[in-house]
């Protein structure tokens, strides 16, 4: 698509296909998944039933919680938590799509199950316009899978089969119970016990998980630790049981947390009482399998970030194309136009660093499926992934709860009551940053990756790899900023190696910061060459431009000298996305 997008045309960021207006998610999809026009007809068709059917249920189901009945009428136990029908609707058309089914087995008409990478695309449909009563247990769901398919022998085949299933009356949602009242963020100092039985790999649990996110869980994976083990992480198993089945008299949905967001799925406090679980692997590896799901469950927060970014920029769109203030629209005042541009910049830069971390996940599970074998953990992939995964998590959930909030700036007053999709967008995108471990614990995993893994060496070889194969003299000047920052970012991996403990946490979360927007600038050139040979369009090669000028190039009195008129000459290209004649970037004259 070339012809600038007529968002005049929208009455609001629903009743669209959310394929067709993110074009920066199709070229995602065109330049990394080398897609066939099955898979477009796939995301095209999946685009159409979100922006149409799911999104507006959305709607229906944010006013309509979950509820909580732990005892019937006669004082029975039965801790049962029911569904609006909207969201029931939803969960079928989800799974019975296949979003998470086909991610594993090969459906109808392939031999092999969908790669990764597309999945993750589809993913970040799904965020757009679906809830986190949708988006929590589903990202649950594949990262249980994938633990049980790594490091199953096949005892939990009825757990897998469930959480693989394409018919709604089969599915079995994933969870994982990981937080305790004392510990937190620590999960090292998780107290809940697994005593075993008389039957091989069962056992028993007690104690409590205080925050457990799609309690009703028919396979939900909880930390343990079995009697004599060691304190701390060393001494966690893993441990599959279904709430939903389990004897209401060893287990107790104590209540369901009354929260700021996200309040389509059911988190409550779990007490154990002896309710029954199998032991998934070997003894005392939990915590090293939970690690791969922890790594999948960051990629999908990432994934939900930008698609909550994508959102809060089309309602942003949709408005200021609408809306006239002082004679003009919205759209078409430089001060907006500068604001949309920012978005959009922000959006692409995001998706950039997140589908790149995808990616090397994608890479490695690949090897591994290729291989039959064990994920490798020394690998370019996994050291690649260890690193852009803690940092587009970290980064992204700040950027969503800045999109959104502004874009509920942008509708003014009228964005601030219930019946506009921005208070909940608000509300949701405040917890991207705490699930699956907050800023802080996100910014150490960098440090822990580049201090025990050397991922900082593998990161720094492969960005000057990229940064060196872009040779269109277009994009040179950009390219040599981007360089003399990439130079930076090695002398700022090198000082946190020398700093000792205290002075490396210090710097955690600008080394985070840092090492995002070194990344994104290649990831974005190298973007913009591509579309430059491949449309001679330099639409993304402006956006480069943009993001490389604000976040990594040095300027005086901020800039504001310089007179900047991207944002007015370059909107039609950057937010509407139409083409930019490649003389919008002018080549460097020679010496």
């Amino acid at each position: 698509m070339t012809d600038p997008i007529d968002y005049t045309a929208l009455d609001a960021g629903k009743h669209v296909n959310y394929w067709t207006h993110d074009v920066a998610l199709q070229r995602t999809v065109e330049r990394r998944c080398d897609p066939d026009d099955s898979l477009r007809d796939r995301l095209a068709s999946f685009g159409e039933v979100m922006g149409h059917e799911i999104a507006p249920n959305t709607e229906v189901v944010a006013d309509n919680d979950p509820e909580l009945r732990t005892y019937d009428a006669d004082g029975e136990r039965v801790n049962e938590v029911t569904h609006h029908p909207a969201h029931i609707e939803n969960e079928q058309l989800v799974y019975e799509h296949g979003l998470f089914a086909d991610a594993f087995e090969a459906p109808p008409g392939r031999d092999e199950p969908l790669d990764f990478l597309p999945h993750f695309a589809e993913f970040t449909l799904l965020t757009i316009g679906g809830n986190t009563g949708l988006t929590c247990p589903g990202a649950m769901t594949g990262g249980a899978a994938l633990v049980l398919e790594k490091f199953d022998d096949g005892t939990l085949a009825d757990y897998y089969d469930g959480l693989t299933a394409r018919e709604y009356d089969d599915l079995a949602t994933g969870a994982m119970f990981l937080t305790e009242k004392q510990g937190g963020s620590d999960v090292g100092a998780n107290e809940v016990r697994a005593e075993p039985t008389d039957e091989a790999g069962v056992y028993r649990l007690y104690g409590e998980k205080w925050f457990c996110s799609n309690i009703d869980s028919e396979a939900a994976l909880v930390l343990a630790r079995r009697p004599d083990a060691p304190d701390g992480t060393e001494g966690l198993s893993l441990f599959c049981l279904s709430t939903v089945d389990a004897d209401p008299e060893t287990i107790l949905f104590r209540r369901l947390k009354d929260k700021l967001g996200t309040r389509s799925v059911p988190t409550g406090e779990v007490e154990f009482e002896g309710a029954e679980a199998q032991l998934v692997g070997e003894p005392e590896r939990g915590f090293k399998y939970m690690s791969e799901m922890l790594n999948m469950e960051r990629l999908y927060n990432a994934l939900g970030s930008v698609g909550g970014i994508g959102r809060a920029l089309l309602e942003s769109k949709v408005h200021t194309a609408e809306r006239e203030a002082f004679g003009d629209r919205l759209a078409d005042q430089p001060l907006m136009r500068r604001d949309l541009v920012d978005m959009a910049v922000a959006h692409e830069a995001a998706m950039a660093v997140t589908f790149e971390a995808a990616e090397q996940f994608a890479r490695r599970e690949r090897a591994r499926r290729a291989s039959d074998g064990a994920a490798d953990t020394d690998s370019e992939a996994y050291r690649l992934m260890r690193i852009l995964t803690p940092v587009a998590k970290y980064r992204c959930a700040r950027m969503t709860v800045d999109a959104t909030t502004y874009a509920m700036e942008i509708r003014g007053g009228d964005g601030y009551v219930e019946e506009q999709v921005h208070p909940q967008m608000v509300r949701d995108a405040h917890v991207s940053p705490i699930w699956e471990g907050p800023s802080n614990v996100m910014a150490l995993d960098v440090l822990r990756s580049m201090l025990t893994e050397g991922s900082h060496d593998a990161l720094l070889s492969d960005l000057r790899e990229r940064l060196d194969a872009i040779d269109d003299p277009r994009l040179a000047d950009t390219a040599a900023t981007v360089a003399e920052e990439l130079d930076g970012l090695a002398e700022a991996f090198a000082a946190i190696g020398t700093a000792g403990q205290e002075g490396a946490q210090l710097a955690a979360k600008e080394l985070a910061d840092y090492v995002f927007d070194v990344t994104a600038g290649v990831l974005l050139l190298e973007r913009a060459a591509w579309r430059l040979d491949e449309a001679d369009d330099a639409r993304e090669a402006l956006v480069a431009e943009w993001f490389v000028g604000e976040h990594l190039e040095t300027v005086d009195a901020r800039g504001i000298p310089e007179d900047d008129r991207l944002p007015v000459e370059a909107f039609d290209a950057i937010v509407r996305y139409g083409r930019a004649e490649p003389e919008a970037v002018q080549p460097v004259a020679d010496d």
